[in-house]
């Protein structure tokens, strides 16, 4: 069975014991950025239930202008106020060299329009998004952006200030 299959067999099994829609604006006012790493269970982490807060995962959990394009969304049509970014230990993009993937993609013929930017130091990066989102003028609620690093190992958060 190929993982795809597996998930519709999943699918089936899931809508039998489905509670019924949920509603559309998160009820903790809650988004969340992370990283896409499989490991991060950001439900079972923080205990989040389905319908408590957006989820916006992406490479690195960076704030990208795609990220921060979702948080204006977010905020402006859907009523979030408050804003988490975690990053996390033994991260793919710790240490990624973005030159040399960029220059893998180009062998393609076509030269992406975006960065894949790598970092070295965890906290730091994480300051950096932190200030990344506070700055960014789409969002009309900047005062409560808090940054974690979520240990894989211990699944523990610690909070960056």
């Amino acid at each position: 069975m190929s993982a795809i299959d597996h998930l519709i067999h999943a699918n089936e099994q899931y809508t039998e014991t489905f509670p019924g829609p949920r509603p559309l604006r998160p009820k903790l006012r809650l988004a969340v950025v992370s990283c896409m790493d499989s490991r991060l269970d950001l439900f079972g982490a923080l205990g989040l239930e389905i319908g408590d807060a957006h989820l916006i995962r992406n490479a690195g959990g960076l704030p990208t202008e795609e990220v921060l394009r979702s948080l204006a969304i977010s905020q402006r049509k859907l009523g979030t106020r408050e804003i988490v970014l975690i990053h996390h230990t033994e991260c793919g993009m710790d240490g990624f060299d973005d030159p040399a993937f960029r220059a893998e993609l180009a062998e393609t013929g076509v030269t992406p329009g975006w960065d894949v930017p790598g970092f070295t130091d965890l906290h730091d990066t994480m300051r950096s998004s932190i200030r990344t989102v506070r700055e960014c003028p789409w969002l009309p609620n900047r005062e409560d952006v808090r940054g974690f690093i979520f240990d894989v190992a211990t699944a523990k958060i610690e909070e960056v200030v």
